[in-house]
């Protein structure tokens, strides 16, 4: 995997902070965010973080995307459907139909639009280390963070920089421009789902805590052990939103309602101090705070979540040219961010617990983050859906 610089890191390391200066707040919910700076982009500090092999990545796989319902162009409206039975263990039921998806505050998430998505189940909480780690004792899987990177995949990398690891979120003491994004991730060996921020932290007494360090291959594996899927993109933004028409956050209007703190998300100066007034420095134990409309916990904040949609930054405004209503829209057919040309990479949806107003906010309903599917870090998670028939 190649950074913009042109170096190389193991896999295991991923995408995935919100992007761009989100501007000031005001009235309980921010500005439209500023012009990003040339440059600049969601993904670029970790690509940072993963810089040193020193030599040139061979073609990067092709990862496949899990079947779900096909998408269709329709003239009617849906109705929302009623549950076809019993909820599968840990999981509500999203009753589908019609909504504006999309966003104000971001390009990317732009225009609005209207889509329709069949009803389906939904996991309540993030994945979480227990549930990871029963597949594991099941399956013997090894994630892509926990595997030794090999020399075919990059040519010409020192043998001694071809270590397992991932990306940790690891902050400086002091202020930094914004723009030096690269100076709060770094690569680090040891780190996986089993050692969140390295070889001495382990996940001990953190059974409740989302499974973080999780490539898009993880997630798929888990998914097909579970007999789920994953969600796409419009189906995690429906379920994101309870059923709420256009509301910038999964509760409603006012990002704290009465002073309330309603999803884990970064509080203080960004990136060097964290004052924790939601409780949590990093990731929170799921269900940490109260559920959306559905019953859905931390659908905004905590950690990112893959979707199974290829990320195009244009990929609204291509939807709505069209002028056609879609159902179940599975994403483009390839992935284009114009921050890293070539590099292909998955949705991220829900943001996480590093999401600020200082930097961005896309924990509000509609952002969209981006991550290369080979990768992962301490801040990106997945949560998994199962068709309704």
């Amino acid at each position: 995997m190649m950074n913009q610089k042109g170096n190389v890191i193991a896999a295991g390391a991923v995408i995935g902070i919100c992007a761009m200066a989100a501007g000031l707040w005001y009235s309980g919910r921010p500005r439209s965010p500023e012009p990003v700076p040339a440059g600049m982009s969601c993904d670029m500090g970790i690509s940072a973080a993963k810089a040193g092999r020193g030599a040139t990545p061979a073609t990067p796989q092709t990862v496949s995307t899990p079947s779900g319902p096909q998408a269709t162009s329709i003239s009617a409206v849906q109705i929302a459907t009623p549950p076809p039975g019993a909820a599968p263990d840990g999981m509500v039921w999203i009753p589908g139909g019609e909504f504006w998806m999309g966003a104000d505050e971001f390009p990317d998430a732009q225009p609005w639009h209207r889509v329709i998505v069949n009803g389906f189940w939904m996991d309540k909480t993030e994945v979480t280390n227990e549930q990871f780690e029963q597949f594991v004792k099941a399956t013997a899987y090894v994630t892509m963070a926990e595997r030794t990177p090999r020399a075919e995949d990059y040519p010409g990398a020192p043998p001694e920089n071809l270590v397992a690891g991932s990306v940790v979120f690891s902050p400086p003491d002091y202020p930094v421009k914004l723009n030096n994004h690269f100076q709060w991730w770094n690569y680090v060996r040891g780190a996986d789902w089993r050692h969140p921020e390295g070889p001495q932290s382990s996940i001990n007494n953190r059974g409740n805590y989302p499974v973080v360090h999780i490539a898009y291959e993880d997630a798929l594996a888990y998914a097909k052990w579970a007999e789920k899927r994953l969600p796409t993109e419009a189906e995690f933004e429906f379920a994101q939103r309870g059923g709420l028409d256009r509301k910038p956050y999964a509760w409603g209007d006012e990002f704290m309602p009465g002073g309330r703190h309603m999803a884990n998300t970064f509080q203080g100066h960004f990136p060097d101090k964290n004052t924790m007034e939601d409780g949590h420095a990093a990731a929170a134990p799921v269900a940490s705070f109260p559920p959306n409309n559905y019953g859905l916990y931390d659908m905004a904040g905590n950690v990112w979540e893959w979707t199974s949609d290829w990320y195009r930054h244009d990929y609204y405004r291509t939807l709505a040219a069209e002028g056609r209503l879609v159902r179940n829209p599975q994403g483009p057919a390839d992935s284009f961010d114009p921050s890293e040309p070539g590099v292909k990479k998955k949705v991220h949806k829900g943001g996480s617990f590093l999401c600020t107003d200082q930097y961005c906010a896309r924990y509000i309903a509609g952002g969209r983050g981006k991550g290369e599917p080979d990768t992962g870090t301490n801040h990106v998670g997945f949560r998994l859906v199962r068709d309704g028939h």
